[in-house]
């Protein structure tokens, strides 16, 4: 685990911000959650909460996606965000709240046809395309 110097206390460390949108968001999540690598889940409404709550996640951050104004950044210092992609709309939006939060590096782990160059206009760094359910290769480069 890294420790953060400069905004953060010596102490601090970085949470990865993951939005586990999919199937391979979820195995993912559990992948950062088992190696001990602090994180938080990212959702947009208080099932998705409650259901992460309840299976052991400890931090999950709901963001009012539906809202056109500044959203207020979650209390935790965070890095690197992945947002795995569902629909477009969504991860549009998670890419515009997320870009107001943070500088650091943004991943959208898509499978679909959507379009790259959207995602990277809205301020995604990198894109990364799959057809299977197993990312966890990020862990150990990215996260």
């Amino acid at each position: 685990m890294r420790l953060v110097r400069g905004l953060l206390g010596e102490n601090e460390q970085e949470f990865n911000l993951i939005s586990p949108a999919t199937a391979a968001g979820e195995r993912f999540m559990k992948t950062v959650q088992t190696r001990g690598l602090p994180f938080a889940a990212l959702v947009n409404n208080e099932t998705e909460r409650a259901r992460l709550e309840k299976s052991g996640i400890a931090h999950v951050i709901l963001a009012d996606t539906m809202s056109r104004n500044f959203v207020r950044p979650p209390e935790l210092p965070f890095g690197k965000v992945f947002l795995f992609d569902r629909n477009l709309p969504l991860t549009c939006r998670y890419l515009q709240i997320c870009r107001q939060w943070t500088s650091r590096p943004i991943y959208v782990i898509k499978t679909g046809g959507n379009p790259w160059l959207t995602y990277k206009s809205l301020g995604a760094d990198y894109i990364i395309h799959t057809n299977g359910d197993d990312v966890s290769f990020l862990v150990g480069r990215h996260a």
